[in-house]
């Protein structure tokens, strides 16, 4: 699982990475500041299972803090778009081949409207930020329609003539973009088109098409950034009733990595997501000024930055993963003495058995039965996981 991270020019995309990762990248004021896309890992929150049995947990991949762990995700950061990005312009044939990888996306926006369509600064409130929403759909339904359209007419009449079947065509030239058969097929009856007679197809119903397969393998989280500016929370307002059909989060990355960098230098104790956090270290005057603004005018209001809300509404909202700890009714420590080290994500609906092999070959291969740990009732091999169980699985191997 890949999240995107997209957006315009000069939005504050870079930032909202550098926030959700706390990697080293360029951080500049211009458009394509970054070229190439940078790849991190963001953490998606969960309530540890060591609540649950009154442990302290080890995690050997992400951390823990104060009962609430953070599972890492990988995270691509692809560099600005700009309109007619479909039509190679500003690299954007690159930036778009960029994004096939991931699963999810998280739209930064400019919801105070300080930039406008070629990321350049402009006055805020000047621009209108539904502009960037509409235009980033238009330039993926349009790139998703010319992969959609590659030897379509070839291939429409061939599979019409020799009767095979236009999903398995269709899932197999759309295979890089994680479209299914399943997927081609639920869209074809969803549009009402002739399956049997693809080559009545018009463009319109290929554009639709695209938007339909764009919409379900490129799930979208709008996070309004810049939400203290003056002119942010009007347009926030107007931009949540424009788009109803999205999750539009108000967004401060800018202060998500104030608070991650003071926590980072131990001035503060800060648990990414909360609404507060505890002065711990001695402040010079600018950062006293600038953490209390932080707080009256981005947690007290708001009730987080946002930037962790954000990967966690596309882990579990968008992508409706769960995460599940493996663990032993006798034993919570792995061999090393590591206490439930270990916490996966793994797809909504997946069964003990779909764990077993989440963990190794072996274990599924050799599966006779799993214990949920947490019940200490043993469950067969097509249970249904929730979010949270901690899962032994129990292999002849």
């Amino acid at each position: 699982m890949i999240i995107g991270v997209v957006g315009k020019a000069n939005v504050g995309k870079s930032t909202f990475f550098k926030a959700l990762t706390l990697a080293e990248i360029l951080i500049a004021n211009y458009p394509f500041a970054t070229i190439d896309p940078n790849k991190g890992f963001g953490h998606v929150r969960v309530e540890c299972a060591e609540k649950f049995f009154n442990v302290k947990c080890n995690p050997k991949f992400g951390y823990c803090l104060e009962g609430t762990r953070f599972v890492p995700v990988e995270v691509i950061d692809v560099a600005g778009l700009v309109p007619g990005a479909h039509e190679g312009k500003g690299m954007g044939n690159k930036f778009l081949d960029d994004l096939r990888q991931a699963h999810a996306l998280i739209h930064v926006v400019d919801i105070a409207g300080s930039t406008n369509e070629k990321g350049e600064p402009v006055e805020p409130g000047s621009y209108d930020p539904a502009y960037d929403i509409k235009f980033l759909e238009i330039e993926l339904d349009m790139w998703y329609l010319s992969i959609l359209k590659k030897g379509w007419e070839k291939l429409a009449r061939q599979a019409q003539q020799e009767k095979s079947e236009i999903t398995k065509v269709l899932a197999k030239q759309l295979s890089g973009l994680n479209i299914t058969e399943d997927l081609v097929e639920k869209v074809i009856k969803k549009l009402d088109l002739n399956i049997e007679r693809p080559v009545e197809w018009t463009e319109e119903n290929l554009l639709e098409m695209a938007k339909e397969f764009r919409k379900a393998t490129k799930p979208m989280i709008i996070a309004a950034n810049k939400i203290d500016l003056p002119t942010a929370e009007k347009n926030y307002e107007k931009i949540k009733n424009q788009f109803p059909d999205y999750t539009i989060i108000p967004c401060s990355a800018e202060s998500e990595l104030a608070l991650k960098e003071a926590a980072k230098k131990k001035l503060i104790e800060y648990i990414p997501g909360n609404p507060d956090f505890k002065i711990t270290g001695q402040l010079n005057e600018k950062q006293e000024k600038a953490l209390k603004f932080i707080k009256a005018k981005i947690l007290d209001k708001w009730k987080s930055t946002g930037v962790q809300q954000a990967i966690d509404d596309a882990v579990f909202k968008l992508l409706k993963y769960i995460a599940i700890f493996p663990g032993g009714l006798n034993k919570l420590a792995d061999q090393h003495g590591n206490i439930l080290p270990d916490c996966f994500l793994l797809p909504e609906k997946s069964t003990a058995i779909d764990f077993a092999y989440k963990l190794h070959s072996d274990f599924g291969d050799n599966f006779i039965r799993a214990i949920d740990v947490k019940t200490k009732r043993t469950i067969g091999r097509d249970h249904i996981l929730k979010q949270g169980d901690v899962i032994e699985i129990i292999s002849g191997k």
